[in-house]
C-alpha cells in the first residue's frame, strides 16, 4: 500500500513541476507579447503633437495636445471643410478672380495658387489651389464666394463666423479662427487634438480626400477673354509618395506657427491621423509626422 501511495505522490509530484513550468513559460510568452505589443513613445521636435485612430477615435499619442497654438496654413483643412459643407455645393460654379485677391497675396507675402486676375475657377478647381500649393488667393476666393453680405469685407467676415460656427459643432474648446487661411490678427489657434478632429471631420468627405492625397494636379480654367489656360499644382505635403499608405493631409508654416503639419495615412485598413505644431523645420516636421506613424500602427 505504501509503495502504491509513493508511486502516486511522485506522479503527482512530475504533474505539478510541468504545470508550474508550462504556467512560466506561458506567463513568459504572454510578457513578451505585452511588450511587443507597448512600443516605446516616440521623441518628437514638434511642442505639440497628436495621433489617433481615425477609425475608433481612440488616442495614441499626445504631447502639449490641447496647448493652444498657432495654426498657420493648416487652418485652410477649415476653410475647405466650411465650402463642402454648404447645402448643395455645385464643385464647377465659376468664380472670377478679382484684383483683391491678388493684392492680397502681395500684401502678405502669402502662398499663392498663382491665380490670375478675369479668370473663370470653379469651386473644385479652387479646392485643388487651396489645399496643393496652400494658395491663400484661393481661400481669399472661396471665403469671397461663400460668405453673406453685401461687401466683401461683410462676406469674408462672415465665412471666418462660420469656421468658428463648425468648430463650435465640433465642441473645439480650443479652437478660434480670424482670418480664412491663417494669416489672421494673431488670434487665430488651435490645438493638435483639435486639428486632427476637423481633419477627421473633412476626411469624411470623399471630395476633400481625393484632393488632399493628391500629389499634382493640372486644371484647365477659362480666361477673361473666354479661352482657356492650364494651372498646375504641386502638393506642399511631402509624405505623399514618401511615406507608405499617406493619403493626406495639410502643410502650414509662418513666423508663430513655424512648422505645422496635419498628416494621415491607412495600412492594413488601418488609418491613423494626427497633428505636429510648431515644428523648428519643415524637414523636422515630416520627420515627427513619419515617427507618429510609425508608433499609431504599432500601437
Amino acid at each position: 500500500m505504501n509503495i502504491g501511495i509513493k508511486r502516486i505522490n511522485r506522479a503527482t509530484a512530475t504533474a505539478t513541476v510541468a504545470l508550474t513550468a508550462g504556467a512560466v513559460l506561458s506567463g513568459s510568452a504572454f510578457a513578451t507579447q505585452a511588450q511587443a505589443a507597448a512600443p516605446p513613445k516616440p521623441t518628437i521636435t514638434a511642442k505639440g503633437g497628436f495621433v489617433m485612430n481615425n477609425g475608433s477615435g481612440k488616442t495614441l499619442f499626445t504631447k502639449s495636445a490641447d496647448t493652444r497654438r498657432s495654426t498657420g496654413s493648416t487652418t485652410k483643412i477649415m476653410t475647405a471643410l466650411v465650402v463642402l459643407s454648404q447645402k448643395n455645393v455645385n464643385l464647377k460654379s465659376k468664380v472670377t478672380i478679382q484684383k483683391a485677391y491678388s493684392d492680397y497675396i502681395v500684401s502678405k507675402n502669402a502662398s499663392s495658387a498663382r491665380l490670375i486676375v478675369g479668370d473663370k475657377v470653379t469651386v473644385g478647381q479652387l479646392l485643388y489651389g487651396l489645399m496643393l500649393p496652400s494658395g491663400c488667393d484661393a481661400a481669399y476666393a472661396l471665403a469671397d464666394k461663400y460668405g453673406s453680405g453685401k461687401t466683401r469685407a461683410a462676406r469674408v467676415k462672415s465665412f471666418i463666423g462660420k469656421m468658428n460656427s463648425t468648430a463650435k459643432s465640433l465642441k473645439l474648446k480650443n479652437t478660434r479662427f480670424d482670418s480664412f487661411d491663417g494669416i489672421g490678427g494673431g488670434n487665430n489657434y488651435s490645438t493638435p487634438r483639435d486639428l486632427t478632429k476637423i481633419a477627421s471631420k473633412a476626411m469624411k468627405n470623399s471630395t476633400f480626400r481625393t484632393i488632399v492625397k493628391t500629389k499634382s494636379t493640372k486644371q484647365k480654367v477659362t480666361t477673361k477673354s473666354g479661352g482657356y489656360r492650364y494651372m498646375s499644382w504641386g502638393n506642399t505635403n511631402t509624405l505623399l509618395g514618401s511615406y507608405s499608405g499617406a493619403i493626406g493631409v495639410k502643410t502650414g508654416s509662418g513666423p508663430t506657427a513655424k512648422y505645422c503639419l496635419v498628416f494621415a495615412a491607412t495600412r492594413k485598413g488601418k488609418t491613423v491621423i494626427g497633428t505636429v505644431l510648431t515644428s523648428p523645420s519643415a524637414a523636422k516636421r515630416t520627420a515627427d509626422a513619419k515617427k507618429l506613424m510609425d508608433y499609431g500602427f504599432k500601437k
